[in-house]
Order: C-alpha cells, then sequence, then structure tokens
C-alpha cells in the first residue's frame, strides 16, 4: 500500500450522499451507476479486493465486477471469504464451485487465534471462550476497543464480540496480509438503518481499528427487489446458456426451464430454500418456504430471519470495521 494513501486515490467521498434507492428511477439506472462505481474502483486502487459471502448481493457484485473487468481490461480482483467457523456447508460449496467458474482468486479470511482454541476443546457454537486464552490481537480488541469487561464470551457470530471478532478482525488481517486498499463490497442502503448513509466510496483510515482502506460499494442504489430483477434479468440468462432471456422467473427451485439445474444457476441454494437473508448456521432461519424473490419484499423486514442482537448494534459494529 502506497505512504501517501489516501492522497492518490482520486474518488469522491460524497458521492451518494443523501441519495437513496428511489434516487436511481428504474433498474437500468442503477445498473450504470453500478458499473460506474465498479470500474471506477477497479481504476484507481492499486489492489482492490471483493467481499463474498456467497450472498445475493455480493454475488450482484462480483457479477459487475466480472463484466467491467472482462469489458475493460481490467485484472479480476480477489475474492475475500470471511470464514466465521459457522456457516451453512452449502453456501461455502456455493463460493467455491462459482469461484472456480468465473476464475476468481478465493482467499479466507479467519480469526486463526480464536478457531485454534475452538478446535482444541471441540466447542460449539454458544459454548464460551475465555478472554484470558487469546492472543494480544484479539485481548487489545476485547478489552480497549469493544471495552469488553467479561471474563467469557459465547462463540457465537451474531454477537457483539463474536462478530468481531469473527468477521471484523478476521477481515483486519486480511486486509493486511494482502496488503489490500480498496474493499469493494455488496451494502445496499435499504438493507439496514445503519447502512443508509453510506456512500459509493467510503473511507476507512483510522490505523488504530483497522488498515487503512476505503470501501467501495456499487450496488447501494439496489432495493431488494431490484437485486432479484437484475439476475432474472441479467446475471442468470447471461450466466446460464440454456436459460431464457426474457426475464423468466422460477417459481420454485423444480421450476428451472428444462436442461437446467440449480447447480447451474449463480443464486445460493438457501435462497430457492426459502431463506430470505444468509447469516451463520446457527443464528439464521428461513422465513417461509417460497424461495426469496416471491417472498413479500415490500412489507417485510429482510433480515428478519438474522440473529436480532447483531442487527441493534450494527451502527456500533460498522464503526469498527464490519461490513
Amino acid at each position: 500500500m502506497t505512504d501517501d494513501f489516501p492522497a492518490s486515490v482520486d474518488v469522491d467521498y460524497a458521492d451518494g450522499e443523501g441519495e437513496d434507492p428511489a434516487d436511481y428511477p428504474s433498474l437500468q439506472h442503477k445498473i450504470e451507476k453500478a458499473i460506474e462505481v465498479t470500474r471506477q474502483g477497479l481504476e484507481e486502487y492499486e489492489n482492490p479486493a471483493v467481499m463474498w459471502t456467497g450472498g445475493k448481493d455480493s454475488t450482484l457484485t462480483l457479477y459487475f465486477i466480472n463484466q467491467v473487468a472482462e469489458k475493460y481490461g481490467y485484472e479480476k480482483p480477489t475474492a475475500v471469504f470471511i470464514d466465521h467457523f459457522q456457516h451453512f456447508d452449502d453456501i461455502t460449496d456455493f463460493v467455491e464451485r462459482w469461484a472456480d467458474e468465473w476464475d476468481i482468486d478465493l482467499v479466507y479470511a479467519r480469526n486463526e487465534d480464536v478457531g485454534a482454541y475452538v478446535d482444541e476443546h471441540g466447542l460449539e457454537p454458544g459454548d464460551d471462550i475465555p478472554v484470558a486464552e487469546l492472543n494480544e490481537q484479539n485481548q487489545h480488541h476485547v478489552r480497549d476497543i469493544l471495552e469488553y469487561e467479561e471474563d467469557t464470551f459465547p462463540f457465537l457470530l451474531d454477537t457483539y464480540v463474536g462478530n468481531h471478532l469473527l468477521k471484523t478482525v478476521a477481515l483486519n488481517n486480511a486486509l493486511e496480509a494482502h496488503d489490500i486498499d480498496g474493499v469493494i463490497s455488496g451494502v445496499r442502503w435499504d438493507e439496514q438503518e445503519a447502512r443508509a448513509d453510506e456512500t459509493f466510496f467510503s473511507p476507512r483510515h483510522d490505523p488504530d481499528l483497522f488498515p487503512p482502506h476505503d470501501r467501495i460499494q456499487p450496488i447501494l442504489q439496489f432495493a431488494e427487489v431490484d437485486v432479484w430483477d437484475a439476475f432474472w434479468t441479467y446475471v442468470v440468462p447471461d450466466t446460464v446458456e440454456a436459460f431464457p432471456d426474457d426475464g423468466y422467473v422460477p417459481q420454485s427451485d423444480d421450476d428451472l426451464p428444462e436442461g437446467v439445474s440449480q447447480d447451474d444457476v449463480p443464486i445460493s441454494p438457501k435462497y430457492f430454500a426459502g431463506f430470505r437473508s444468509l447469516g451463520s448456521e446457527v443464528s439464521t432461519e428461513k422465513t417461509t418456504e417460497e424461495p426469496a424473490w416471491l417472498q413479500d419484499l415490500e412489507d417485510t423486514t429482510e433480515r428478519a430471519g438474522r440473529a436480532q442482537d447483531k442487527e441493534d448494534l450494527m451502527e456500533r459494529l460498522r464503526d469498527l470495521g464490519y461490513m
């Protein structure tokens, strides 16, 4: 990373300030902005990477990256997958399958210290981890940054300490290890209140909290329904040769066109199964049996199936580097 970062990066940190999805009135407007932001991100940063969870938003973001990189001749950035040790197995399988299909360099971000303690003691989600057993870096984050005073914390992803150590610290270590200066992510304005004020280029320059970098956020302007419209109108037809290009929307996992299987489609099988938002296997539940894109997207909460204690802490977690 250059010594003069971020002065060497020419982006408008106010781009998107005060806006919401309604400022981009059509899917085409939203896509054009996503391509513009993606292209600028690949152009301006020396070593960008894309956060990929296997979820719909980060996969849509990766689709735009693929399109822009191939059209304009940019090198595809590395994809960083945060392995928090509590994933659904089929999400990991999905990410590895499509990383291979799309020729994406995939790296894993893990908090190896916490993982080693969990493995050594055979812990299950919810079991307690003594703070004193952690290494110096993790103890610093727990005591000095989070100001957590208990002797133990539960091995759970969607809690204050668990989320920070298993995701944010893991991510920050990966950013440093791979010298990443721009993190392309799939957050959206309408997904969570703490993300509603984000801009397309968002600085993270406090060296006391994280390796200095910028967040590049091409799909802020997409509402949840727009994400699914983009998948069935563009992503799937562009990816699956046998898929019709007229915006066909399957009504179930067995309603795919002839010759197309669920494995052929770059959409996590959890969405076909009724999950609307993906987190961990112990703290995320499906909201109905309907595929995610057929659910009531306008009148129900997208993250209703997620652990709400973490949702309530989202703003503070984001100040510490959470996505």
